[in-house]
C-alpha cells in the first residue's frame, strides 16, 4: 500500500514538474517576411514608351518614402519612367500586389518583370548602380577581368 501511495505522489510531482517546464519554454521568435512583387502589370504603371519603370509604393505618413521617391525621380528619363503609388490614393494597387511595407521600390522591364527591388531606405548610389546594372548587365564588370588584376 505504501508503494502505491509513493508511486502516486511521484507521478503527481513529475507531472507538475513537466507542466512547469513546458510553461517556461520560450518559442523562437517568428520572422516576418515582407511581400515584394516579382511581376507588375505594365498597365498599372502607364509607362508609355519607357523601356524601364521604377515603381515606389509609398504612404503619406511615411517620412522615408519621400526620400526614396526623390532618389528614384532623379533617374527619370525617356527610357526610365518613375511612378509613386501612394497607399492612400492607390490602395487597390497596394492590395493587388500585397504590399505590406513601405517604401517598397521595384525596377521593372517593359514587360513588368521585376529586375530589382528594395524594401525600406536606399542610398542614391545603390539605386543608381542597380538601375545601371539591370539596364546593361555588362556594366557590372567582367569577373574574368577582375581575376586578372
Amino acid at each position: 500500500m505504501q508503494f502505491l501511495i509513493a508511486a502516486s505522489i511521484a507521478l503527481v510531482v513529475s507531472s507538475v514538474a513537466l507542466l512547469v517546464r513546458r510553461s517556461r519554454r520560450v518559442d523562437a521568435p517568428t520572422q516576418k517576411t515582407w511581400n515584394v512583387p516579382t511581376q507588375i502589370d505594365p498597365s498599372d504603371l502607364l509607362s508609355g514608351s519607357a523601356e524601364w519603370s521604377i515603381a515606389v509604393f509609398t504612404s503619406g505618413i511615411c517620412h522615408v518614402c519621400a526620400d526614396v521617391v526623390a532618389k528614384a525621380e532623379a533617374l527619370r528619363s525617356h527610357k526610365v519612367s518613375v511612378h509613386e503609388i501612394e497607399y492612400e490614393t492607390d490602395r487597390a494597387v497596394h492590395e493587388k500586389y500585397r504590399i505590406d511595407a513601405v517604401p517598397t521600390l521595384v525596377v521593372c522591364d517593359h514587360q513588368g518583370v521585376v529586375r530589382y527591388s528594395v524594401l525600406g531606405p536606399v542610398t542614391a548610389t545603390d539605386l543608381w548602380a542597380a538601375v545601371a546594372r539591370v539596364r546593361d548587365p555588362a556594366s557590372a564588370g567582367d569577373s574574368e577581368q577582375c581575376r586578372k588584376i
